[in-house]
C-alpha cells in the first residue's frame, strides 16, 4: 500500500483490517462500513483516536459518497454477501454503488483469490 490512498473498507465488521491499512498508508484515508450499526458502534470504540480512519453504518449496495467526500482509490471486501456471487441483482447494484464511489483507476479486490482476487468495476 502506499501513501496517501484513499481505501473503503466494505464490510469492515470490528475494524480490524481498516485499523491495519490506515497504519500502512500514513497521509491517507480509509473508510469502514458495514450494514450493522453494532458492528460500527463496536468499530468506532476499538479505533477511536485514528486520525485518518472513520466508518459508517452502510450497505454496500445502497452505500453513496456524502458531499463533497472525495473518491476511492482501492476498495476491498471479505466475507460480503452482495458480491459472492449467490445474488446477482444485489451484486449488480453492490458493483455499480461500488464504481460510482471509485477513481476512474480504482480497484476492488474481494475474497477467493490469494490472498485476494481483484473484481473488475468497469
Amino acid at each position: 500500500m502506499k501513501p496517501g490512498l484513499r481505501v473503503l473498507e466494505i464490510g469492515c465488521g470490528p475494524g480490524t483490517a481498516a485499523r491495519e491499512v490506515a497504519a500502512r498508508i500514513g497521509s491517507g484515508y480509509v473508510l469502514g462500513i458495514d450494514r450493522s450499526p453494532r458492528a460500527i458502534a463496536q468499530a468506532t470504540t476499538l479505533c477511536a483516536g485514528a486520525p485518518n480512519l472513520s466508518f459508517r453504518v452502510a450497505a454496500v449496495e445502497e452505500f453513496e459518497l456524502s458531499e463533497g467526500e472525495e473518491l476511492f482509490d482501492l476498495a476491498f471486501a471479505v466475507r460480503v454477501g452482495a458480491l459472492d456471487g449467490r445474488h446477482p441483482e444485489l451484486e449488480r447494484r453492490a458493483r455499480q454503488r461500488i464504481r460510482d464511489a471509485m477513481t476512474p483507476d480504482g480497484r476492488l479486490y474481494i475474497d477467493g483469490g490469494d490472498p485476494l482476487r481483484e473484481m473488475p468495476l468497469r
